[in-house]
């Protein structure tokens, strides 16, 4: 028997910041299939989705009505929605505070929570592994099964069940349940996440086959791609393993620097979930939450992209472009995908799980609405802070679940006092007006003012105690 290859293991650097700049996702599939099921459809999951008649003739209108509405949207729709499981990923490779933070604070809200816990690379034909240090104690303390991810990079084979590679994967497997399970973690699954060609779809069921068996009883899915599913191989595959995922984002790269460019385009997506159901497997699908920060050099050729990770080394004179997931468009493509019946479909996994310092990624008041079934909303005010008498301090406070990125000013009045001095903040300039006026106002371009998130924007000292009247408008 062949001995495995050598392995290098490393560990991963933190997490880096990166700029926070914006670029809308638009979706026009069937707008008004989203404006008659709103009503009917977006609310809280454990609540009851028909409401109780006041009276027979209320009954019959209220269903009557349903029922057109349901045969005009979903014809082949039982009229009423499924709900799907709500799960998501924790695809961070260092555990943070933050994220340790995000895990317990949220992670009890999915019904699944799924854990990046290595990842194979290949150099020159060698195995490099990287086990990420997970927080077992945090995903104990959420009390919801926990899935375990494990990465392959892209592998040009050979493929076999039994061979060097194949125990080494498969040990590799095999340790990261054990691992989990010896710190008192409910396993749910190992998934492999291989970026497989797909001409090699039949190697890797070799692959998946083998592991299966090592990994009794711990469910073994596979983390897929619509193109997959017109692959020959794909059905034998898929039935090799207890179930997959569909990933239907970041499945082309932008063609240009302006060119229209969507992380998630709702009518693919939709389409892969109709062709995934024909296979009589059981299937998620994975959703994106975060954005990506996409480089190019100055003659328009593509540099790269960056979602999460340390921050990426581009050329001095390359140009940053930022392109976000629209938090509206998943809600509807969650909502067409309960309303419509697809067979074996039983989830949405959400990649990934929001933390405070993520700034390519939602907050959490973002996904916990669409998690709970609830549009999200825009919602921003003023508050004024009294630091001391006469000097106030002015906020922005975003009490909605949308992150707030138009330009904003804030109208400020006063009387019987005079203004001594004062400055903006964030990226916000004070410009002073009559004797009893000023406004602050944003220099350049709008800034993002998260989900949740409070900024203080300027401050004024008056040579006395005033009362000070904020408006906030949009420029």
């Amino acid at each position: 028997m062949s001995r495995p290859p050598p392995v290098t293991t490393k560990q991963y650097a933190p997490d880096l910041s990166r700029l926070d700049l914006r670029a809308a996702i638009a979706i026009s599939d069937e707008p008004k299939m989203f404006t008659a099921a709103v009503p009917l459809l977006m609310r809280p999951r454990n609540a009851n989705r028909v409401p109780a008649p006041i009276g027979l003739i209320a009954a019959m209108i209220g269903s009557f009505i349903f029922a057109l509405a349901a045969s005009e949207l979903f014809p082949s729709a039982a009229g009423a929605a499924m709900p799907l499981s709500q799960e998501v990923y924790v695809w961070q490779r260092v555990w943070t505070p933050p994220l340790r933070e995000a895990v317990v604070d949220h992670g009890g809200t999915f019904s699944n929570v799924v854990a990046l816990a290595a990842e194979v690379s290949w150099n020159h034909g060698k195995p490099e592994v990287v086990r990420v240090p997970i927080d077992y104690g945090a995903l104990t303390l959420i009390g919801r099964p926990v899935g375990l991810a494990l990465r392959i990079g892209p592998f040009a084979g050979p493929f076999a069940t039994n061979d060097a590679v194949a125990q080494m994967l498969g040990s590799l497997a095999s340790s990261i349940v054990l691992e989990a399970k010896t710190n008192q973690v409910n396993v749910s699954e190992l998934q492999l996440d291989f970026d497989c060609a797909e001409s090699k779809l039949a190697g890797y069921q070799l692959w998946v086959e083998a592991f299966r068996k090592k990994l009794v009883p711990t469910p073994l899915t596979l983390t897929t791609l619509p193109s997959w599913l017109k692959q020959p191989a794909f059905h034998d595959l898929a039935a090799a393993s207890d179930g997959y995922v569909l990933q239907v984002h970041s499945l082309e790269k932008p063609k240009g620097f302006d060119a229209p460019f969507t992380l998630c385009d709702p009518k693919v997506a939709v389409a892969a979930a109709v062709k995934a159901s024909s296979f009589g497997v059981p299937f998620r699908v994975a959703l994106p939450t975060y954005g990506y920060l996409i480089a190019f050099a100055t003659n328009g050729q593509f540099v790269g992209l960056s979602a999460e990770g340390p921050a990426k080394s581009w050329p001095a004179s390359a140009k940053l472009r930022e392109v976000r997931t629209d938090p509206m468009v998943m809600a509807m493509l969650v909502q067409k995908l309960e309303a419509k019946p697809f067979p074996n479909l039983r989830g949405i996994l959400w990649y990934r799980l929001p933390t405070i310092v993520d700034n390519l990624n939602w907050r959490w008041p973002t996904l916990g609405a669409i998690v709970n079934a609830q549009w999200p909303r825009e919602s921003v005010r003023t508050q004024l802070r009294r630091v001391e008498a006469g000097l106030v301090e002015i906020n922005l406070v975003n009490e909605g679940e949308l992150d707030i990125s138009s330009r904003l000013a804030v109208e400020i009045r006063w009387q019987d006092a005079r203004l001594v001095a004062g400055d903006g903040l964030r990226g916000f300039e004070l410009v002073e007006g009559d004797a009893s006026t000023a406004r602050l106002t944003t220099r350049s371009q709008p800034h993002r003012l998260a989900a949740g998130e409070q900024w203080t924007v300027g401050w004024l000292r008056f040579n006395r105690d005033v009362e000070v009247q904020l408006e906030l408008k949009q420029q």
